[in-house]
């Protein structure tokens, strides 16, 4: 069975996050190039010029996959390009931190939970949501059909392999008062998992139950969303020094995503097949699912009304005192200056 690793499960340690606590912008920064065919932008910032190409890039929080898939369909169908903007889009990995990688100017935007990004700010790293495609946690609890377990209230006794930093598992132990979980260690793998009855697991809900699937393991599942904890996910994000000096840069990225997830959503195949390329353990069919899964984590909740990528300041507000609750916050984090929707095209 193949290791699956889940990206929403990787935190960014503090240890990390204060090595790049004050660094700016350099090589990643947006830079000018001539470009004779690059289309206008008109809006309410100051439009990049005909004449110009920035050149910027965007680091992903994981390997390809389809949760990206709104990023990988702008690159892939030239929407960045049609948006005055010479983009360079890279995967992640687990050796790839990407706050501190765009916080020093290694790229200009990247891909994080909207936790991360608050734990980032209270830390003074300054970087801003700018983005947000998953209005919807899509991580799961998952545990086997035949246990005893309806729900979360339920995994007291139970063996829990969940990534130790995990935010949402700090949430649902002190909500749920569960103190005899057995936590256990989480390593990507769902072999553990498959020959112990008892365990519960994390994943994602648009990957995990259809791989069980095809290994004939019936489980069932819970959304952490259905917790009450649900930080928007795959959010995108510069730093603030990039918004003061590029705003029609960011603008149009933004944009620019918006149209690549709307497309990505509408017509997934020529991008989950370049998807494919860059991460060949993901099987079409695979994607299929996973694209169909998501579908409704990005265009509902605020998305209906206000377009893929919307994010309120109700909903940041909500996950700082979360954090604040459960301790992974030691102080106060406005939330205001950790995330803005001025670049999103208004519905």
């Amino acid at each position: 069975m193949k290791k699956r690793t889940s990206v929403f499960g990787c935190f960014v340690s503090a240890t990390l996050l204060l090595a790049v606590a004050g660094c700016g912008t350099n090589s990643g920064g947006s830079q000018s190039q001539s470009q004779g065919n690059t289309t206008s932008q008109s809006s309410g910032t100051k439009a990049i010029s005909s004449k110009t190409t920035q050149s910027v890039s965007q680091v992903m929080n994981w390997y390809a996959q389809p949760e990206q898939g709104g990023q990988w369909d702008a690159q892939q169908e030239n929407l960045y390009q049609k948006a005055g903007l010479q983009m360079t889009t890279k995967q992640g990995g687990p050796q790839v931190s990407t706050i501190p990688l765009v916080a020093a100017g290694k790229y200009t935007f990247g891909m994080a939970s909207a936790d991360s990004i608050l734990l980032a700010r209270a830390q003074g790293i300054p970087i801003v949501a700018i983005f947000a495609p998953l209005q919807e946690d899509p991580q799961v609890l998952i545990w086997h059909s035949s246990a005893a377990i309806k729900s979360f209230a339920d995994m007291n006794g139970h063996p829990v392999y969940v990534s130790a930093a995990s935010p949402y598992w700090a949430y649902i132990k002190s909500k749920y008062k569960l103190n005899d979980a057995k936590q256990m260690t989480y390593t990507g793998s769902l072999v553990n998992f498959v020959h112990s009855n008892d365990a519960v697991i994390q994943g994602y809900v648009t990957q995990e139950p259809y791989v069980l699937k095809q290994e004939h393991v019936p489980v069932k599942y819970e959304l952490v969303a259905d917790s009450g904890f649900n930080p928007y996910q795959n959010v995108m994000f510069t730093t603030e020094q990039e918004i003061k000096a590029h705003p029609d840069v960011v603008k149009a990225f933004v944009k620019a995503s918006q149209e690549g997830w709307q497309d990505f959503l509408q017509s997934p195949s020529a991008t989950d097949n370049e998807i494919h390329k860059l991460n060949s353990d993901l099987s079409i069919n695979e994607m299929d699912y996973s694209v169909k899964t998501e579908k409704p984590l990005v265009t509902g909740g605020d998305a209906k009304q206000h377009g893929i990528g919307y994010m309120s300041e109700a909903n940041w507000t909500k996950l700082e005192k979360q954090m604040k609750q459960t301790g992974l916050l030691k102080s106060d984090v406005n939330v205001n200056s950790a995330f803005t929707d001025q670049f999103l095209p208004q519905q």
